[in-house]
């Protein structure tokens, strides 16, 4: 998504450049790129800002899609993409991408800021499925916020019972209200 409000380094201006602006306080980071200091940061904006790092029939998942959802409030070290498109495919290993080859259907994703992100339901469901902590506390946090719906995410789960770890997200769900 090409926005005037999101500087990628190289695009516009060179890295040196965007550091020199950010430090004189014009721009502010958001995920891999930078906008304008008085510019709102929305979720289109911060997925657009790693759209770098989420590639073609891929999107964005877990802590990155929660990240985007405005749940956290800064993004993964280790952004988590997930197939979109049948047919397997190989990803060149990346310590910035965490990919996951299992296919995510089209009912379960939204594209914000030219980028597929799952929908606020599945990322709680799959965050509920984590056993990390940062997982559990972005989904708690997602919840908190009032961008997913828990009982939306444990009636996800229960049409998707056979995916791994379905009752340890039930559980934590169920303690889980939203206000």
């Amino acid at each position: 998504m090409s926005t005037p409000f999101l500087y990628s380094p190289g695009s516009v201006l060179s890295i040196a450049e965007l550091s020199a602006a950010r430090i004189d306080g014009h721009v502010v980071e958001v995920g891999d790129a930078y906008i304008p200091a008085d510019a709102a940061e929305t979720p289109a904006l911060r997925a657009a800002s790693v759209s770098g790092a989420v590639p073609r029939g891929c999107a964005a998942t877990h802590l990155t899609a929660a990240w985007i959802h405005g749940a956290v409030p800064a993004p993964p070290v280790r952004h988590a993409v997930q197939r979109t498109q049948t047919g397997r495919r190989r990803l060149d290993q990346s310590a910035r991408v965490a990919y996951r080859d299992t296919l995510i259907g089209s009912e379960d994703l939204i594209t914000l800021g030219g980028v597929a992100v799952t929908t606020p339901t599945r990322t709680l469901a799959d965050l509920a499925r984590c056993s990390d902590p940062d997982s559990r506390d972005a989904a708690r946090a997602l919840v908190a916020a009032g961008a997913a719906d828990p009982d939306a995410a444990r009636r996800w789960l229960w049409l998707h019972a056979s995916l791994p770890h379905t009752g340890s997200a039930l559980r934590l769900l169920a303690g889980l209200r939203t206000t």
